[in-house]
Parts: C-alpha cells; sequence; structure tokens
C-alpha cells in the first residue's frame, strides 16, 4: 500500500496493552499517550503485576484526557508474559499495541500508528516501533547504558509492538513459562513467523531512556540464561539465528568457571601446581572479561570497579542459571493452543480496577 493510501485509508481501532509494577516512569509513557497527536486508542489496559496480595492502589496519575480510556486489570504477579496476556484477551480491539512501561512514545506516535496498521497486508501479524536509546553524548556510555542500547537494534521486541489480536489468538498468546522480561517476545515472534505471519516494522518511534540501576544489575540479568534454555527446547539450537539474536559469552562463563572449580578442587587435594594452573586460567579469562567490558566504557574509578567485581560474578551466576534452566525445562514442550475463545473486555467485570481509585505516587523500580 502506497502511503498516501496509508494515510487517507480506514483507521484500525486498537488497544494499548501496558503491563506495570508502578514504576515513576509509568505516568510518563500516558502523558505521551495523552499528549500525542493522532487517533486515540479505543482503551487503555494497564496490567497490575504487583503480587495479588498488595492492597495499595496502582500509584500512578492518569491524565485528564485518558479518563474514559484507561482501566487498571490485576495480573497475577508472574512477569510481563502473563501480563501481556491479561491485558490483550481483556481487549475486543482488531489490534493491540503493547507498551513497556519505561518507554515515551514520540509526539506523532498515534498518527504513525495509524498509517502502520493502515498499511498492514492482512497476514501482517505485527508491526515494530523503531526504538531509539537515548545515550550521553559527552562520554562513552558504562556497560549498562550499551547493554540498554542494544534494545535499538533488538528484534521483535514489546517495548512497542503491535499485534493483530487475531493473530495473538491463533497462536495462544504469550508463553508464560518466560517469567522475566526476555526472550519472551523474541518466542512469540518465532512462532508467528512459523504459523505464516509476517512480522513488519513500521514508521512509527519509541524512545526508551536508559533506566536508573545499582552496580549488580549486570548479574541479575544472568537468570535470562535459564529463558534461553527454554527458547533452545522450544525452537532448536539455530532459534539465535532466526530470532537474530547475539549469543553472548556462555561458552566462555563456563570454561571461567571451570577453571575457578578445578582449581578450588585441587587445593582442596593439594595439588599445588594443577591449582595455580587452574587458579591462572580463572584470573585470565576473568581478567579479559572485565577489560572487554571497561575499554568501550567511559572508564571511571567507579566503573572499573564495578566491571571488576561483576566480571568475577557473573560467569559461574550465568552458568547456574543455565544448569537450573536445563533441570526445569528439561521436559518443555511447544505451548499448546486452547481450542478456547479468549476472554475479552466486558467478561469478568468484577476483576477490573477503575483508574479513579489510582493515585499519585513513587514506587520502588524493578528489573
Amino acid at each position: 500500500m502506497s502511503d498516501a493510501a496509508a494515510a487517507t485509508g480506514p483507521r484500525p481501532p486498537y488497544a494499548v496493552v501496558i503491563p506495570t509494577l508502578g514504576r515513576p516512569s509509568l505516568g510518563r509513557v500516558l502523558t505521551a499517550l495523552a499528549a500525542g497527536d493522532g487517533p486515540r486508542p479505543a482503551r487503555v489496559v494497564l496490567v497490575d503485576d504487583r503480587p495479588p496480595q498488595d492492597p495499595t492502589p496502582l500509584p500512578v496519575a492518569v491524565p485528564a484526557a485518558l479518563w474514559d480510556l484507561v482501566e487498571i486489570v490485576p495480573g497475577l504477579g508472574a512477569g510481563p508474559a502473563a501480563a501481556r496476556n491479561t491485558g490483550w484477551r481483556r481487549a475486543p480491539e482488531p489490534w493491540i499495541a503493547f507498551l513497556d512501561d519505561d518507554v515515551v512514545p514520540g509526539e506523532d506516535w498515534a498518527a504513525a500508528l495509524a498509517a502502520d496498521l493502515a498499511a498492514a497486508e492482512p497476514d501482517i501479524a505485527g508491526v515494530q516501533a523503531r526504538i531509539t536509546v537515548p545515550l550521553p553524548g559527552d562520554r562513552p556510555p558504562t556497560d549498562w547504558e550499551r547493554n540498554t542500547a542494544g534494545l535499538a537494534t533488538a528484534r521483535w521486541i514489546t517495548a512497542d509492538m503491535v499485534y493483530r489480536r487475531a493473530a495473538l489468538a491463533s497462536v495462544g498468546g504469550f508463553d508464560e513459562r518466560f517469567p522475566r522480561a526476555f526472550r519472551e517476545d523474541a518466542d512469540l515472534a518465532l512462532r508467528m513467523l512459523a504459523a505464516g505471519w509476517i512480522l513488519a516494522v513500521g514508521r512509527r518511534r519509541t524512545v526508551h531512556p536508559v533506566r536508573p540501576a545499582d552496580a549488580w544489575v549486570s548479574v541479575r540479568t544472568q537468570a535470562g540464561n535459564a529463558d534461553d534454555v527454554l527458547m533452545s527446547r522450544l525452537h532448536g539450537r539455530d532459534w539465535w539465528a532466526r530470532a537474530e539474536a547475539p549469543r553472548g559469552r556462555l561458552r566462555r562463563h563456563a570454561a571461567v568457571t571451570a577453571a575457578g572449580c578445578a582449581a578450588l578442587v585441587a587445593a582442596a587435594g593439594r595439588r599445588r601446581l594443577a591449582a595455580a594452573g587452574c587458579a591462572a586460567l580463572w584470573l585470565a579469562g576473568t581478567a579479559e572479561f572485565a577489560v572487554a567490558r571497561v575499554l568501550p566504557g567511559p572508564r571511571t574509578a567507579a566503573e572499573i570497579r564495578r566491571m571488576a567485581a561483576t566480571s568475577v560474578a557473573i560467569p559461574p551466576v550465568a552458568v547456574a542459571h543455565w544448569l537450573a534452566g536445563h533441570v526445569r525445562h528439561r521436559n518443555a514442550r511447544p505451548l499448546a493452543v486452547s481450542p478456547t475463545a479468549p476472554v475479552c473486555a466486558g467478561e469478568h467485570a468484577d476483576e477490573t480496577r477503575p483508574f479513579d481509585s489510582v493515585i499519585s505516587g513513587n514506587s520502588v523500580a524493578y528489573d
């Protein structure tokens, strides 16, 4: 379809689904949606994915322009994949736009989304946004900033991804065995492609700021190695290439961890020469990893300390999560598609929290 035809053609209704734990950035997302140009969504579903026993209202102030659109539904505290399923199954609109609660849609986001949807042929299941990650201009980015910047080139990330509702229903939605904001989007995309759907890149643009994080965030993110095991179980060992995902350093982490363990075993057995040799290998591997992370960065004293400490911790933590993933997902099978119709808005209305119960405030950020 031509650009002119897309601009003047019909504008399919859409819903926006945002899973959230109530981070302060959620208010910024809603403000951007309220202030932008273009057709408004038919509804905005905020899935409150805090622990179900948390009795406090979701800490966000809804802009007046969205008062008649926003509904808050409780999640299960089971992660963004489950929360997104809860959201899209409540919305009967033909298109579901998934946003993370820490992005900033552009001023013309709604207009560009309308053009994306109007241009979508019937076999297109989803349209990805163009993500920009702002980095400091006065210094090289830190390790965490570089990791976040990878979102700008990632494929099919649900930081801003719109899916046809019929396509979601046809493959069973997100696989809730992915408990983190990691690989659940790649899994869905690969299942869409395997089912014969097409995924496209649209015109709309969204900014994904680098959120604040503590020194140990890179260690906690190693939990994603268990999700990589699940991906291999479900999609085969070549899923990396099909998802255009970087392989990472797991093999090197395994070698470094093995050298460290061998050094400890040899030392316990009083085999000093063997212990020294294995310890030297561990030290060399750890130093190489640390240097590889320090050199592209700002090289400040604080950053070097963080890289040194976390470069010691990351290899064994990564391997531990990888091994745990093999145990946890040893019997994993592809997601079975339920023959029953998904729940739409209007059903189970008692599970909906009206937006006027929300309050202004802050919440603890999460990884």
